[in-house]
């Protein structure tokens, strides 16, 4: 009888133990992609080479969000602003070129093709005009006038 006793608080003991080291474990968090945008264009890649500045949106057909992210940029189009948006499906070689993982990524930089703002997934036109404008005159706020071209 003792030694069915002495098995019995052993059993519990050991199960107690296991029990408080499973709780104490952490299981650790799946690793998450991270996406990046370009930090440099080559300008070469556009047709477009004589405005100063350059929006790209890079965009897929199969996205949804991406035709209202291209429809806004447009907007930003002036003498001064050139707006290229590359499909996935039509232009698949600059998405690898410059590491796309994920529409909509818009890109604006300047002559030299340095990028000045990006911007992955959605935004409000509001949000997007105010990235163009700080670009172009860093310090400006969203609640100042930037002439237009």
């Amino acid at each position: 009888m003792t030694s069915l006793l002495t098995a019995a608080v052993i059993a519990v003991i050991v199960a107690l133990a296991a029990l408080v080291i499973r709780w104490s474990r952490v299981s650790d968090v799946p690793t998450q992609k991270i996406f990046a945008s370009p930090t440099q264009i080559d300008r070469a890649d556009f047709a477009t080479q004589s405005q100063e500045w350059l929006v790209v949106v890079f965009t897929s057909a199969t996205c949804h969000v991406c035709a209202d992210m291209a429809a806004k940029a447009k907007v930003l189009a002036t003498r001064e602003v050139a707006v290229i948006e590359v499909e996935y499906e039509m232009q698949g070689d600059l998405h690898t070129r410059y590491n796309i993982e994920a529409v909509p990524t818009i890109v604006i930089c300047d002559v030299r093709g340095v990028v000045h703002k990006s911007f992955m997934g959605p935004l409000s036109a509001t949000d997007l005009w105010a990235a163009m404008a700080t670009a172009r005159e860093p310090g400006a706020s969203a609640g100042e006038t930037v002439n237009a071209d």
